[in-house]
C-alpha cells in the first residue's frame, strides 16, 4: 500500500514539486502548483495523461490553448509540444508511460522539499 501524503515532495521547476511513483511500466506524478507558476514548452517520449484535480491550469498542447478545471483529462502523445500556466493553486495528476526515469532519478537523489 502507498500513502500519498508519506511520499517526500519533489521541487522540479520553481513553482512545481510532485511526489512520485513509479512501477516498471509508468509514472505517476501528484502536483502542488503555485498560482502564476509556468510550465515551459516542451516535449518528450512519453505518453502523458494529466487530470485536474484543483484550481485552473493554462495548458497549451499542439498549438491548441484551453483552460482545465476540476475534473477535467488531457492525453498529451509521445513527442508532441506542451506547456502553460497555472491561473490559481492547482493539484494536478499525471500518468507517464514509459516511466519517468529523469523524475526517478531527482526523486531517488533525496532532493525532497523541507
Amino acid at each position: 500500500m502507498i500513502t500519498i501524503k508519506d511520499i517526500a515532495p519533489v521541487a522540479v521547476i520553481p513553482g512545481f514539486t510532485a511526489r512520485f511513483v513509479h512501477t516498471d511500466t509508468v509514472t505517476l506524478a501528484y502536483w502542488d502548483i503555485l498560482p502564476g507558476s509556468r510550465l515551459p514548452v516542451h516535449k518528450h517520449l512519453h505518453e502523458q495523461i494529466t487530470q485536474v484535480e484543483e484550481g485552473s491550469f493554462e495548458l497549451t498542447v499542439d498549438a491548441v490553448t484551453q483552460v482545465y478545471t476540476k475534473g477535467m483529462v488531457v492525453v498529451i502523445p509521445s513527442m508532441v509540444e506542451h506547456g502553460g500556466v497555472a491561473l490559481t493553486a492547482c493539484k494536478l495528476f499525471d500518468i507517464f508511460t514509459p516511466v519517468r526515469e529523469d523524475y526517478k532519478a531527482l526523486q531517488e537523489a533525496g532532493l525532497a522539499v523541507k
